[in-house]
Parts: C-alpha cells; structure tokens; sequence
C-alpha cells in the first residue's frame, strides 16, 4: 500500500451517511484489508492496492463543507476495508479535523493495535466502532480467514482504559453467529465496560454476492439465509441484559 503522510488510500466517499456512527456523517472508505470475511459486503475494498490516493487536506475541505449538515452530532467517520492500516495518515487527518472542529470515529476490525494507533485512538478519535466477529478462535478463523481473534479483544481492552467512548458492532449469522450461547457470551464478557455506549446488531445480508462474482471469487454463505424477524428480536432481548442500548442497523 502507497501512501505518503500527507494522503489517504480512498476506496469510496459517501457523503451523507447515516449508518456509520451518530448524526449524518461523511463516511470515507479506506481501501485494504487483512481479513476476508466470509460476508463481506465490500470486497472490493480488500486489495490494499486498490483504490486512489486522496490528499488529506481535500477530504478536510470536504468535510469543512459539509459542516452545516453534520448538525449536533454528525462528522467523519473512516471506514473500509480497515482503516487502521493507514493509522500513521490518519493522525495527521484526524488532527486537522480536530482543528476544524469536526467529530471523529472509526469503524475498524481491531486489528491494529501499534503505536500509530494507540496515538491516534487515544488523541484524536472521538468515537471507535468496534466490530466483534465471533467470540470462539475457531468460529473467527472460519469466518475471517485469520488466527488470533484475540487482537480486537486486547483493542477493546486499550479502548476501555482510555475512557473514551465505543459502540460494538456485531453480525447475525444464522447458525453461526446468532446462537443464544454465543449471545450471552458476548454480553458477560463485555457487560462491565464502562465505555460501551450501545451494540448495533447488523443482520445478514447477501447484497454484496455481484462484488464477489465481479471479482471472480466465490462466495462460500450461498446457503446461509437472512434473519428472521423473530430471531432478531430474540438477539435483541438476549443484548439487551447487558448493554444500554441495542439498536438494529
């Protein structure tokens, strides 16, 4: 991945979002990614090739002239792919943002946990979105194609000792992710985190299979169904003994 200090590896821009951390919000798709979940909306944003360079100081003016719309409590949030790969760049554009005044977050696997990072976590993003995969080494292998699920929980742990704040994210896979066991699991083991503000439960989808076709890979979840209206409020009320706020996205 090629990047200097003073620009980002953009895959996409999008400016109105609403989905990606509180208020409307300009969300910038960071390209490249270590993991290849099985569920994958965006695939192509894995290639850490892929994507263009965008100069920092545009995408501040960008945001500085969206500033109107962001309202109370909209901004920039950095998504991907996984940003943290170009955490080094992003201090220098979350430290301009900063200075415009402009809130921050980032939507992350928490995959990277070094010093650019932990600088950047720790200085200059307001908020961290952080996206909990499976709970079992074994099932995070299966639906990542990587070891060591325990990275993001050593992320979640930075985070928390900081005392900034974090939402988790969470997708429901039927009969892979969405089990009652693996729900409760996941609430006792964060049920204690001062920093949590909410869960964002993300049914499953397939409307990321022409990305995967396009790209010539073959998408292993063609069985898998989408979540039943029962089975996700049934998730919800499991959560909800555990979190302040659950909220479905």
């Amino acid at each position: 991945m090629k990047t200097s200090e003073n620009t980002l590896r953009v895959h996409s821009i999008e400016s109105f979002g609403t989905h990606d951390g509180p208020g409307i919000r300009m969300v910038v798709f960071l390209q490249g990614c270590k993991l290849k979940c099985l569920y994958c909306h965006n695939p192509d944003t894995i290639d850490t090739h892929g994507g263009k360079e965008f100069p920092i100081e545009s995408l501040v003016k960008r945001a500085v002239n969206m500033k109107s719309y962001f309202g109370e409590f909209g901004g920039v949030t950095v998504s991907g792919g996984e940003p943290l790969l170009q955490s080094k760049e992003l201090i220098h554009f979350f430290q301009r943002l900063k200075e415009e005044g402009i809130h921050t977050n980032i939507d992350t696997n928490g995959r990277v946990l070094n010093h650019f990072t932990t600088e950047l976590l720790d200085g200059y993003a307001d908020l961290v979105m952080l996206d909990i995969k499976h709970m079992h080494e074994d099932g995070y292998q299966m639906l990542t194609g990587q070891k060591n699920k325990e990275t993001t929980f050593n992320f979640a742990k930075h985070r928390e000792a900081s005392g900034k704040p974090m939402w988790l994210r969470y997708v429901l896979i039927p009969g892979l992710t969405n089990t009652p066991g693996l729900l409760h699991e996941m609430g006792a083991y964060f049920k204690d985190y001062k920093t949590i503000e909410k869960i964002e439960i993300q049914p499953y989808h397939k409307l990321g299979i022409h990305k995967w076709e396009k790209l010539g890979w073959q998408y292993q979840l063609n069985d898998a169904r989408e979540n039943t209206e029962e089975e996700i409020n049934e998730a919800v009320k499991i959560l909800e003994q555990y979190f302040k706020e659950v909220k479905i996205n």
